[in-house]
C-alpha cells in the first residue's frame, strides 16, 4: 500500500535517492569522484562523505547521544561510503521513528547547545540531502555521466510506492 505520512515518506526516499546516487558513483574512477568543482563541499567523494557526516550528526542529536567526531577528512571508498551511509541512516530512520516529531532533541557542539523539535530536524536531514543530491547530479552531468539517477519524491512514487 502506498505510503501517506509524510514523515514516513521523506525517510524512505531518502534512502531509496541516496542509493541511487551511490549506484551512480559506483561506475566512476577514484579521478572522478575527486575532480574538484566550484559547487558545495568540492568534489563528489567529498560530498557525500558530508552527507552521510550530516546524516549521523543529526543522527546522534536525534538519539541523545555526545556527537561524534566529523567525518570530512576521510577518504572512502563508495563502497565504504555505501556501508556507512546505510549504518547511519538507519541510525536515523530508527531516532525518528521511535520518537515523535513534536519532541525537543538537544545538544551541543564546539561549547555551544542546540535544541531543536524533532520534526526540525527531520525535515532538516531531509531537505539538506536534496540540496546535497542536486549538486552531486550537477557533478555527475558534467563528468559525463549520460544517464542520471533518479532522485526526486515524485520518481520513487512512480517507480516504488505508486497508489
Amino acid at each position: 500500500m502506498a505510503q501517506s505520512d509524510p514523515s514516513e515518506i521523506l525517510l524512505i526516499h531518502h534512502r531509496w535517492a541516496n542509493d541511487r546516487l551511490l549506484d551512480a558513483c559506483a561506475q566512476l574512477t577514484d579521478e572522478q569522484l575527486d575532480h574538484e568543482f566550484e559547487m558545495g563541499v568540492g568534489s563528489l567523494r567529498k560530498t557525500l562523505t558530508h552527507m552521510a557526516g550530516a546524516i549521523r550528526g543529526w543522527g546522534d542529536l536525534l538519539a541523545g547521544r555526545e556527537q561524534r567526531p566529523r567525518l570530512e577528512e576521510l577518504a572512502l571508498s563508495i563502497a565504504q561510503l555505501r556501508e556507512l551511509f546505510d549504518e547511519v541512516t538507519t541510525d536515523f530512520e530508527n531516532s525518528a521513528r521511535t520518537n515523535p516529531n513534536e519532541g525537543i532533541a538537544t545538544g551541543s557542539r564546539g561549547g555551544n547547545s542546540y535544541s531543536f523539535t524533532r520534526g526540525g530536524v527531520l525535515t532538516h536531514v531531509m531537505t539538506h540531502a536534496v540540496h546535497h543530491r542536486a549538486q552531486c547530479l550537477n557533478m555527475l552531468r558534467h563528468l559525463g555521466v549520460q544517464e542520471l539517477p533518479h532522485s526526486s519524491v515524485l520518481e520513487w512514487m512512480r517507480m516504488e510506492d505508486p497508489v
